[in-house]
């Protein structure tokens, strides 16, 4: 699903960008600073969840940067600055969502004329809007699309750095090896709940939800409102709360970063009539890396269906 919002902030990033030309150095910036003597290849990450899985592919062999890191802001929101700007520049490889989820990247990487491998994370996992509908963007939820940006990681890992290929390969033979755990586990989720009825505020966590054999039932102009940051119809809020009174779903996942007077209503009712709800976000909660957080949501995916 595109994301509108991203689209206003095209006209600043071209005066960011423009701004940052001339500048050798700047700060303010709410990704995590690089050292200040960078070692190994230069990657930059749109999010901490993709520079976490570049951290473990690469080891020690590289300088991650991740722009967008701040677990209680909505990435929707992000406005990028002259240190966004700073860093893409001076990237070798990044790494994107794509999708409409981060424009900005490939706005400030041509407007600094970077020749980066750039790896876009929608793009490598080959999904497609269906139907007429838009396509939900948020692929880190997706194990099989995560464990092929290994794969592409490794390749432009080594191509960067030939010396190192061999640990870049089997630091992501690990890593797909517990991707592989997850699926497993999402597999015995689905043997025991297949069809069980879910609700969500927004699309953000639908393929792990769908990886589990469950099934949302929440009106779709429900949460594309939501994640448009648009009012909901008081009907289709209606339509939603109603899964809850009427015992339709068995769980809410609620994404923690985006809330509003509609989301809480809904939180609410899951709560009063007593529906488990199971907190997601679209950046790392603090001290987690990837597969821990992707293991504990699982997790309580289980628990919540119990």
């Amino acid at each position: 699903m595109r994301h509108e919002r991203a689209a206003l902030f095209g006209a600043a990033l071209v005066s960011v960008a423009v701004l940052a030309v001339g500048c050798g150095s700047s700060s303010g910036g709410e990704g995590e600073a690089a050292a200040a003597t960078p070692t190994g290849v230069s990657v930059v990450a749109s999010t901490n969840v993709y520079g976490d899985i570049a951290k473990q592919i690469a080891g020690d062999k590289a300088t991650i940067t991740s722009i967008i890191s701040d677990p209680a802001a909505d990435p929707h929101s992000y406005e990028a600055n002259t240190r966004t700007q700073l860093d893409l520049s001076k990237a070798e490889i990044v790494i994107e969502n794509g999708g409409g989820y981060d424009d900005f990247v490939d706005t400030m990487l041509k407007s600094a004329g970077s020749d980066a491998k750039v790896l876009n994370a929608v793009d490598i996992s080959g999904k497609t809007a269906t139907g007429g509908a838009e396509l939900n963007e948020h692929v880190w939820y997706d194990f099989p699309t995560m464990s092929k940006l290994a794969d592409q990681l490794v390749s432009a890992l080594s191509t960067a750095d030939p010396g190192s290929a061999a640990t870049f390969s089997d630091n992501a033979t690990a890593f797909k090896q517990k991707l592989q755990g997850m699926e497993q586990q999402s597999a015995a989720i689905r043997s025991a709940h297949s069809g069980a009825g879910v609700a969500i505020t927004e699309p953000v966590p639908l393929y792990l939800l769908e990886a589990c054999g469950l099934a949302n039932k929440t009106p779709e102009e429900f949460s594309e409102a939501i994640e448009e940051g648009t009012d909901v119809p008081a009907a289709v809020l209606k339509e939603t709360l109603d899964l809850f009174a009427g015992k339709q779903v068995e769980l809410l996942a609620y994404n923690e970063q985006t809330s509003g007077p509609e989301t809480e209503k809904v939180l609410a009712a899951a709560k009063d009539h007593q529906v488990d709800v199971v907190p997601v976000t679209e950046t790392l909660p603090a001290g987690k890396d990837y597969l821990t957080w992707m293991t504990e949501n699982l997790s309580a995916i289980e628990t919540a269906l119990r």
